[in-house]
C-alpha cells in the first residue's frame, strides 16, 4: 500500500512553492520596474535584498529563470539578467508570428460582435487622448494593457494551454524588449492604427485580411524594436487621420 505523504510535508511543499513563485514574480518585477538595468551582473545577496525573499525560493526561482532565457546563472560569481539584442529581438517576433497568425485566423471567425467592437472602442478612446494630451505614464500602462487584451484574446480563441503557457514567457521577453525602447505619441498611434487594421479585418471576418494585418504589425514591431523607423511630424499627422473615431 503507497504511503501518505504527510500533512505537514505536503503543507510545507505547498509553501514552499509559493515562495518559489512570489521570488519569481519579484524577481521579474525587480527587471520591469527598472531597479536593475537589463544585463545587469548580480550577486545572489543582491538580489535577496532587493526581493525581501528567503535564498531558498529565490534559487528555486532563479532555475527557472535561467531555464526560461532571462537570466544566466554563473557559479560561485553571480547571476546575469538578459539584455535585449539582436536575435532575442528576431526571435521573439518570429515565434509571436507564427503562434498569432494561426490565432488570429481563428479569432476573426469566432470572436463575437461584442468583443471586436469593446476592442475597436478601447482603441478609438485611447487614440483620442493620445492625440488630445500626448503620453504620461498612466496612459502607457493603459496602452500596455490594451495590447495586452488584443493580443491575449487572439491567444485565447486558440483555447490551448500549453500555447498559453508558452505565450506567457514570450510575454516576458516581450517586456525585456521594451525596457530600452522610448515610446513617443508617434510611436503610439502607429501601434493603434496597426491594430485597428486587424480589428477591422476581424470585424469583416475576413481571416486572410487579419492574418496580412498582424504580419504587418509585427513586421513594423520588428523595425522599431531595432530602431529601423524614424518619424517626423507628416507620419505622425497620417496615423492620427488613420485612427479616427468611427
Amino acid at each position: 500500500m503507497a504511503s501518505k505523504i504527510p500533512r505537514k510535508t505536503a503543507e510545507q511543499a505547498g509553501s514552499g512553492r509559493s515562495l518559489s513563485n512570489l521570488a519569481y514574480a519579484r524577481i521579474l518585477e525587480v527587471l520591469f520596474d527598472r531597479k536593475l538595468p537589463s544585463g545587469s551582473f548580480v550577486s545572489q545577496g543582491e538580489l535577496v535584498e532587493l526581493t525581501g525573499v528567503p535564498v531558498g525560493p529565490l534559487r528555486d526561482a532563479l532555475r527557472v529563470l535561467d531555464a526560461e532565457g532571462i537570466v544566466t546563472i554563473h557559479p560561485r560569481t553571480g547571476i546575469q539578467f538578459v539584455k535585449p539584442g539582436l536575435e532575442l529581438t528576431r526571435s521573439t517576433y518570429q515565434f509571436r508570428s507564427i503562434i498569432e497568425s494561426a490565432a488570429v485566423a481563428v479569432f476573426a471567425e469566432t470572436a463575437s460582435d461584442e468583443e471586436i467592437e469593446e476592442l475597436a472602442s478601447q482603441h478609438r478612446e485611447i487614440a483620442d487622448r493620445v492625440r488630445r494630451d500626448g503620453l504620461d505614464d498612466a496612459l502607457v500602462v493603459e496602452l500596455e494593457a490594451l495590447e495586452g487584451m488584443l493580443h491575449g484574446s487572439i491567444i485565447a480563441s486558440l483555447n490551448n494551454g500549453l500555447i498559453d503557457s508558452s505565450y506567457k514567457r514570450i510575454h516576458n521577453y516581450i517586456r525585456i524588449l521594451r525596457l530600452e525602447r522610448r515610446l513617443t505619441p508617434p510611436l503610439a498611434l502607429h501601434t493603434l492604427r496597426e491594430h485597428m487594421r486587424i480589428i477591422e479585418a476581424c470585424r469583416k471576418r475576413n481571416a486572410a485580411e487579419a492574418v496580412a494585418a498582424l504580419q504587418a504589425h509585427f513586421d513594423a514591431a520588428l523595425q522599431r524594436n531595432l530602431g529601423l523607423y524614424r518619424y517626423g511630424t507628416t507620419g505622425t499627422q497620417q496615423l492620427e487621420e488613420e485612427v479616427e473615431p468611427g
